[in-house]
């Protein structure tokens, strides 16, 4: 696809406005560095543009801090307080969902009610770019039914973009997908025994 240009132009009946407007099914996967990365990058450019975002974590330990969290909630209070881009929401199921009262200690339990939200959300147009971080895993896993996801996905109403990010996504999510990219890795710091290192790992 040099310099932007599309490779065919569908027999759809719609313009090239109509084509561009049209929402996004997105999956990062793959077992390299950079899925979730990837997704708080296009979180970034949709707040800029003013759209609400959510964020759902699906298996992020609450112990585990993230730039991109703090980074994205800060942006969130800029929202309120001066009315710039849009505003974020930022839900992590390790420490609780946040319409949850107790905290979860069944994972399954806690991925159902991941979903279940997300599907309310979806419904009510709530956000206009949804990420759904270590999604993957419940699907793939059977905890999540993938049919009855893709079913929900396709029937979202308006424009609702929606990234999905996770190794080893269901083959049925990557062929339903419009967007799939597979992160390989070739070298890791790991592989040389060196940890995660603040600011590059979280």
């Amino acid at each position: 696809m040099p310099q932007g240009k599309v490779t065919e132009v569908p027999d759809d009946g719609l313009t090239t406005r109509q084509r561009r407007a049209l929402p996004l099914l997105i999956v990062h996967t793959g077992d390299g560095k950079g899925k979730s990365t990837a997704a708080f990058g296009l979180a970034l450019r949709a707040w800029s543009e003013g759209w609400p975002v959510g964020v759902f974590q699906f298996t992020k330990s609450p112990k585990w801090k993230s730039g991109e969290e703090a980074a994205l909630k800060s942006l969130a209070s800029v929202h309120v307080a001066t009315g710039e881009g849009g505003p974020v929401t930022w839900h992590k199921m390790g420490e609780g969902w946040s319409w949850l009262r107790t905290q979860p200690q069944d994972h399954e339990k806690a991925a159902r009610a991941g979903w279940e939200q997300v599907k309310e959300d979806l419904a009510s147009e709530r956000y206009r770019l949804l990420i759904l971080d270590e999604f993957t895993y419940p699907v793939s896993n059977g905890t999540l039914d993938v049919t009855e996801i893709l079913a929900t996905l396709a029937a979202r109403p308006g424009t609702q973009h929606v990234v999905i990010t996770g190794r080893r996504a269901h083959p049925d999510l990557v062929a339903a997908a419009d967007l799939v990219t597979e992160m390989t890795k070739i070298r890791h710091p790991m592989d040389a025994g060196r940890k995660g290192q603040a600011g590059i790992e979280w």
